[in-house]
């Protein structure tokens, strides 16, 4: 333990959170210590965002040269070759790594250390043997999948968002316990490409969305064959003949599932444990590390960035975050969150894209001081054109005007979102989007369309309609 590295900044934890610290503060002219125990581009680029939006890429193909025939377009019976769908989402991978490779960041000038971390006191990380003295640390290990207690599921093999994407065989049934973002995109990308799905939620799927929009995903979700259970509980799992079972209580009596595959998505966990936190004088708990609106930790000295915190944990949060930081951390301003406007996505087909306050959370905020206006998809010319039919755009305002919130459920919401997210950011009135011209015919009118509606009340009104004639009267 003779080695002792002295450094400005160091950051522990390679995922997209810490690589985008790391940097930006080296490229700023920072000294960097960046410490990693797993594969850099961490959760993210290896098992989260990255191989699953590739996995329902293949998915959404194969479901796309189904329903061609609507376009006049007959393709014939569509074969599904599971391995070769896998190898484009580890070829995405694989093109991915290089950007956060160990490589590149040491060419960037950061020291990259391929160990554990542990603090050993306030200013004082050890790693590979070496002691690592940091004027300012950056915690960001993400987080990791958690496993429910379930009676018997210590005894039955079961995937995590960690592990799926190792799988190269097709199952024939596919139980998923969690009905979130993660459970419900796996579910729709499996049964397009082959798979008998079942999905099993203790409450109702998608919670932290708009039930509205979420009424169009579950549509979408049952009426392509996925079996849901939603508001019910799993009582305990078990193996029987190489098959797996689940047994749950509906309506008061227990039903058992089995099928050849389990895959548990409920939910994921900070990453806390064995960092030596105690040590360091940071406060934490089950739930994530304490910080303040700063990302300052217990100890001042120490931040603490993305899902390790255990708020918001979407992969943009943490580069929002690193953003933060390097600001506190560097230039020394008090930069300090604000997560009023941060979009979030779940891509099954139909999208689900959220900003602000959904109608729910404005009502208990606001009451009956706010409006609320809808525009669907049926009723865009390109959605028409390309049968996309099925979703809406709901806006909530003030009663003044003041953009509140955004919803979207429809193709390519994910898109769409991020026109409302700098509307709310930069405290815009509806009236900006709906004075905005947008090229026809594309998607983005909804944008422009439901900001109109929220005129219409008042544009063609009797007392608009007296105005007018007044001034008619004139010639």
């Amino acid at each position: 333990m003779s080695d002792i590295i002295k450094t400005d900044i160091c950051i522990i934890g390679a995922g997209s959170g810490g690589l985008s610290v790391a940097a930006g503060a080296v490229q700023m002219g920072a000294d960097v210590v960046l410490i990693e125990k797993g594969k850099m581009g961490g959760d993210c680029l290896n098992t989260g965002c990255v191989p699953s939006k590739a996995l329902l890429a293949a998915a959404h193909a194969a479901e796309n040269a189904r329903t061609a025939f609507q376009f006049g377009v007959d393709t014939g019976p569509v074969a599904i070759d599971f391995p070769r769908a896998m190898d484009h989402v580890h070829s995405v991978i694989a093109g991915i790594a290089p950007h956060d490779s160990v490589e590149r960041f040491e060419k960037l000038g950061c020291r990259v250390i391929e160990a554990k971390a542990h603090f050993t006191g306030p200013n004082e990380v050890i790693a590979d043997g070496k002691r690592i003295h940091a004027k300012r640390f950056v915690i960001a290990t993400g987080s990791r999948a958690a496993v429910p207690p379930i009676d018997g599921i210590d005894a039955v093999p079961y995937f995590t968002n960690e592990t799926i994407f190792k799988n190269r065989i097709c199952p024939d049934h596919l139980l998923i316990i969690g009905g979130g973002p993660i459970g419900l995109e796996m579910a729709q990308a499996h049964q397009q490409l082959g798979a008998k799905v079942t999905v099993i939620e203790m409450a109702t799927i998608l919670p932290k969305d708009d039930p509205d929009l979420v009424a169009v995903v579950r549509d979408m979700i049952e009426s392509s064959g996925i079996s849901l259970y939603e508001k019910i509980k799993t009582k305990r799992v078990e193996t029987h003949d190489d098959q797996i079972r689940v047994i749950i209580e509906h309506n008061g009596a227990d039903i058992t599932i089995e099928g050849s595959h389990l895959l548990i998505a409920t939910g994921r966990k900070p990453t806390v444990d064995d960092l030596g936190l105690d040590a360091a004088g940071v406060t934490y708990s089950a739930r994530g590390i304490n910080v303040d609106k700063r990302l300052r930790t217990s100890n001042s000295k120490i931040f603490a960035i993305g899902d390790v915190t255990g708020g918001l944990q979407f992969t943009h949060m943490a580069g929002y975050d690193a953003g933060i930081v390097i600001r506190n951390a560097l230039f020394r301003l008090p930069a300090k969150i604000d997560y009023k406007a941060v979009p979030w996505v779940t891509y099954t087909n139909p999208e689900l894209a959220q900003v602000g306050l959904s109608e729910t959370a404005a009502r208990e905020k606001f009451g009956d001081a706010i409006r609320v206006v809808t525009w669907q998809y049926a009723e865009n010319d390109r959605a028409r054109a390309e049968a996309r039919t099925k979703g809406f755009i709901k806006i909530v305002t003030t009663t003044r005007g003041k953009i509140l919130g955004a919803g979207i459920v429809g193709h390519q919401a994910g898109e769409l979102i991020g026109l409302w997210s700098l509307a709310i950011s930069q405290k815009m009135k509806i009236g900006a989007t709906a004075g905005m011209i947008a090229p026809y015919p594309t998607l983005g009118e909804l944008s422009k369309r439901v900001a109109g509606a929220w005129y219409t009340p008042s544009l063609f009104s009797e007392k608009t309609r007296k105005i007018v004639r007044f001034l008619l009267k004139f010639g």
